[in-house]
């Protein structure tokens, strides 16, 4: 079933295409195949076979028949591989703009860092993202910093003074306070 914008769910177009006998159908119309026989000979399939496989792609909605014979739906096709890429790109950092999002998905998944990036440029938008974590106008103690930290990354010490000594937190009497980074206004 086609979604609003004429786009096939990917996953129904990768189901349909999943089976060979549709697949070899689905090439032979792309190459131009139009009748039953033209995609079976294409297909090298015998005839019973490719209409079963046709039938099954025309109710997939991914192919077409009428009295001319049949075709691969192309552009909904198309559609479905531009929804698919649209949906994998809106990932846990949807939200984030595209070059901060860019960096993050490269050094974060699931909500932890999976490496520090050499890089300070890319190390300050981790920074940035992690001092999100810290309510701003809050003091907090060590030990609140280290537990906060912790569910991004294991090396809390190295985070904490990254944090402080790029002028995302400050500290004094063993607390710690958000100076910097963006503030989500939502």
């Amino acid at each position: 079933m086609a979604t609003d914008d004429g786009a096939l769910p990917a996953a129904d177009v990768v189901g349909l295409l999943a089976e060979g006998d549709r697949l070899r159908c689905v090439a032979a119309l792309a190459l131009g195949a139009v009748t039953v026989q033209e995609v079976a000979t294409a297909a090298g399939l015998d005839v019973r076979r490719a209409g079963r496989a046709l039938s099954r792609l025309v109710d997939g909605g991914l192919v077409e028949s009428d009295r001319q014979g049949y075709r691969l739906l192309e552009e909904e096709l198309r559609a479905s591989a531009r929804a698919a890429a649209a949906a994998s790109a809106a990932d846990e950092h949807g939200e984030a703009p595209p070059a901060v999002a860019r960096v993050l998905r490269s050094f974060v998944k699931d909500g932890r860092l999976t490496s520090i990036p050499a890089v300070r440029s890319k190390r300050l938008v981790l920074l940035d993202w992690l001092a999100q974590d810290f309510e701003p106008g809050r003091r907090f103690p060590e030990r609140e910093v280290n537990e906060i930290l912790r569910r991004r990354h294991e090396d809390t010490a190295y985070l904490r003074r990254a944090l402080v000594d790029e002028g995302f937190m400050d500290r004094s009497g063993g607390r710690y306070w958000r100076t910097g980074g963006t503030v989500s206004t939502s």
